[in-house]
């Protein structure tokens, strides 16, 4: 509930901007911007009110606002793009102000259509609905509900991600609103540590009001999902080590495997998704026929390949997880893939499902996702370390890395701390098996990182260092470190 403070906030607020652009809790739009979020942990959080500027200068008086003493003082506040990180906190302010960047949305191609400037509210459907029929694309997210500021400032996981690089890798122009509320340009040329640090620094530095993405030709993509009895648990991992060797890895491929068990079935099934950015009109690329080779773990799941455009295969994207349809979470974990890699995960996750069993309506899903030196490496651009992510200098560089997701879903907020604690379990005993071997690594991958991660610490010192540096340098009174309490956070320097 809000205090007198924050209501307050929200009058000066309405003062600045209008009351068209503040949403009141009761109103018809206030709960329309509760609903929009997509797991019903976000949407369970109420702010004081949501401000909705429109254009850049709104972006700015609103920071002015929250930071002035003629206003009230420092207040808490958040900010939200697409609404899709799944924690409480993350994006809505409790008792705070919450600024939903949605109307700044535009989508705008370049003259000579090279580059394409993205509103940070925009969703990634939007853009691909504006880019498809002119033949192009950017490496941008896979379900078309995702915003586009908070997954590229995050890095950002790609379909074209082996060719093309992380997503934050793309952007060649940010437009920045500062704690100070002055609007700044930050690129290669200008502003290059802030360019750095927000290929992957997250919220820390300002309110992102704008992103240019450099583009590039596409057609359709083929993509497949399929699900396999355990009996091929074998196969899956014989397939997958070969296909992810960091020599012989296939840049227009992308793809992940893992493992569901289902307790509307009672049964886990081995899942495959496919996805191949070079599509050869129908046909099924070579290196995948090996999977769909294998037995169907039930005709009701099999699903035939799929030839689209980015704009189908985001929006067909939602259906795996729609909006507030059950709770869900998302925590990762990194390490080198072997086979030996591959079969320690599975076995976790195989003793994980008995905790989880009595869940209602529970769907205990893990994933193994390559990330290839071509996707971290950033050769695309000439230079592999102009992202904050820290991969290029880790000590595995050179190797395939896999993302070990846990990305599950159930019923009831009852047992959200059962499937809270087994969610940590799993990943312990993932990364407890990993380093056994010699091959985790500490990367956490921000966008899916759960709250209690240290993401960014995550990059590594050297990466942390610069980040503190740059923050000193634009946000001296660390608006955005104590007022904004959502995201992750740029380690302390103490």
């Amino acid at each position: 509930m809000a205090d007198s403070e924050a209501l307050c906030r929200c009058e000066a607020l309405i003062a600045r901007l209008g009351a068209d652009k503040i949403l009141l809790p009761g109103s018809t739009g206030y709960n329309a911007s509760v609903s929009s979020y997509f797991s019903p942990q976000a949407a369970a959080v109420q702010p004081a009110c949501f401000v909705t500027p429109k254009n850049v200068d709104d972006v700015s008086e609103v920071i002015k606002s929250l930071t002035s003493s003629d206003d009230g003082g420092p207040s808490t506040f958040a900010v939200r793009g697409g609404g899709h990180t799944w924690f409480a906190g993350a994006n809505s302010a409790s008792g705070g102000i919450t600024v939903d960047m949605r109307g700044l949305d535009s989508v705008e191609l370049s003259a000579d259509k090279s580059c394409v400037t993205v509103g940070a509210g925009a969703t990634w459907g939007a853009v691909y609905g504006k880019l498809d029929a002119l033949g192009l694309s950017v490496a941008g997210g896979r379900v078309a509900g995702v915003g586009v500021g908070g997954l590229t400032l995050g890095g950002g996981i790609s379909f074209f991600g082996p060719r093309e690089g992380w997503t934050c890798d793309q952007v060649t122009q940010f437009e920045v609103v500062l704690a100070d509320g002055s609007v700044v340009g930050a690129s290669k040329q200008d502003n290059a540590d802030l360019w750095w640090g927000l290929r992957g620094g997250s919220n820390n530095f300002g309110i992102v009001t704008s992103l240019t993405f450099r583009t590039f030709e596409q057609g359709p993509l083929w993509t497949s999902m399929t699900f396999n009895p355990l009996t091929e648990v074998d196969n899956q991992v014989r397939i997958y080590t070969r296909l992810t060797v960091a020599e012989n890895y296939d840049v227009n491929a992308s793809f992940l495997t893992g493992w569901a068990y289902v307790g509307q079935l009672g049964a886990t099934v081995v899942l495959n998704q496919l996805a191949y950015t070079r599509a050869v009109g129908n046909e099924v690329p070579a290196l995948y026929q090996p999977i769909l080779d294998l037995p169907s773990a039930s005709p009701a799941l099999t699903t035939p390949p799929v030839v689209a455009n980015m704009s189908t295969i985001a929006q067909n994207g939602t259906s795996f997880q729609p909006r507030q349809a059950a709770r869900y979470m998302t925590v990762p974990t990194c390490f080198v893939l072997t086979e030996a890699m591959f079969r320690a995960a599975y076995d976790a996750f195989t003793a994980s499902v008995p905790l989880l069993k009595d869940v209602p309506g529970i769907t205990w899903g893990v994933n193994i996702e390559p990330i290839p030196p071509s996707m971290y490496s950033n050769k695309h651009n000439g230079d592999a370390r102009t992202n904050a992510l820290g991969l290029a200098d880790g000590r595995f560089a050179g190797k395939t890395l896999g993302l070990f997701l846990i990305s599950p879903a159930w019923a009831d907020a009852d047992h959200d701390g059962q499937v809270y604690d087994a969610a940590r379990s799993l990943i312990a005993d993932v990364e407890n098996r990993a380093k056994e071997m010699g091959l985790y690594d500490p990367y956490i991958y921000l966008d899916y990182a759960a709250p209690w991660q240290e993401a960014i610490k995550s990059y590594g010192e050297e990466s942390v260092k610069k980040l503190q540096a740059l923050r000193k340098r634009v946000d001296p009174g660390m608006v955005f470190t104590h007022q904004v309490k959502g995201g992750f956070k740029i380690p302390s320097s103490d």
